[in-house]
């Protein structure tokens, strides 16, 4: 078996019966990589249905893995080893291992999916197949059980859309992080909250609910201490853990959260809209149907105030066509399924 770096991460195949094996069972890994967590899934090569997936025999959850949050080193740290824990669950090793699809926040380029192919290539046998993605890619596969078509929208900590063609053309909108204005994300709802706070005690902006509600979401005293508390440890990940605040504020009507939630609605609708144009997934007339899937707690329907449904009414003005889709299994069983018709397109 290749690589004994960080040996300790593969020491349990060493105490598997037979030794690596599996008894002959071919699986697949299926990796969801987040800014906030990383799910992989172990699963038999088995034939699959529209309405039923194949079993998951496993399940294995980590931390971050997007590189351009943690850096290489830990992100890659944390794939393997979320990884080595699926299979150790499932009771078998890298030997029976037949693909891996690993769809990864930050991977935008060739380049970063050329990086993550190498490292793969250094860990499982030579006859596994790899595939990497953008993690945009399971989350719609999630919701179309593997075939890429139709046009996904992420909304979590961070936020990207993703489109596919039935003829393989794609493109995105949004995705490149905080800086560069993930604005209907859920860092970008909770840093224009604090900035809100800050705005209001200095007098340079209307004051708010927003200001009780934080401070004593995080047990402070003043909005002095926003400072501290943001830059002591100024991840994404912890920055949107704020949403629930704003919703709640916007829910008995502050016009300040109000108004952050209802440009979220405008950004994050506008991402969809730059993916259905770019691809003509509406058709010349604009009324053709295709499916959305909706991934990410920011785009969950279970508060009043409903930024998923709002999302899809901005939406649909333009492009009555839109179906909307909720993914019955997760994106990291996304990712297992579209390693599964790579395999099929592949030696078919």
């Amino acid at each position: 078996m290749k690589r004994e770096r960080k040996g300790e991460i593969w020491d349990f195949e060493h105490e598997l019966p037979g030794g690596s094996g599996g008894g002959g069972q071919r699986l697949i890994l299926g990796l969801d990589g987040g800014t906030t967590k990383t799910i992989c899934v172990c699963m038999p090569i088995i034939p699959f249905t529209a309405n039923h997936s194949p079993p998951v025999y496993a399940r294995a959850v980590a931390g971050c893995s997007n590189h351009n949050s943690v850096g290489e080193t830990a992100a890659r740290e944390t794939l393997e080893q979320v990884m080595a824990e699926a299979l150790s669950k499932s009771g078998c090793s890298r030997a029976a291992v037949r693909a891996v699809c690993l769809a990864v926040a930050g991977v935008n380029h060739p380049t970063d999916q050329q990086r993550i192919l190498d490292w793969l290539s250094d860990i499982f046998p030579n006859d596994v197949e790899y595939y990497v993605e953008n993690d945009a890619v399971a989350a719609l596969a999630s919701g179309t059980m593997g075939k890429l078509h139709g046009c996904v929208l992420i909304a979590g900590t961070g936020t990207i859309a993703y489109g596919y063609t039935e003829d393989g053309r794609e493109a995105r909108a949004s995705g490149a992080g905080p800086i560069l204005g993930d604005w209907g994300s859920g860092y970008g709802i909770a840093a224009k909250a604090l900035t809100s706070v800050i705005r209001a005690y200095d007098g340079r902006g209307p004051e708010t609910m927003l200001t009780c509600s934080i401070l004593h979401e995080l047990q402070l005293s003043s909005p002095d201490e926003l400072i501290g508390w943001t830059y002591a440890d100024p991840s994404w990940a912890r920055i949107a853990t704020l949403v629930p605040v704003v919703v709640s504020c916007a829910e008995v009507g502050d016009q300040v959260a109000n108004d952050i939630l209802l440009h979220a609605v405008q950004e994050l609708a506008s991402s969809v809209k730059a993916v259905v144009h770019r691809l003509g997934l509406c058709g010349k007339d604009g009324k053709d149907s295709f499916p959305l899937v909706m991934v990410g707690n920011v785009l969950e329907a279970n508060k009043r105030w409903d930024i998923g449904k709002e999302v899809i009414r901005c939406i649909s003005k333009d492009f009555p066509g839109t179906r909307l889709v909720r993914p019955k299994v997760e994106p990291a069983v996304g990712a297992a399924l579209l390693a599964w018709n790579y395999l099929i397109e592949q030696y078919h």
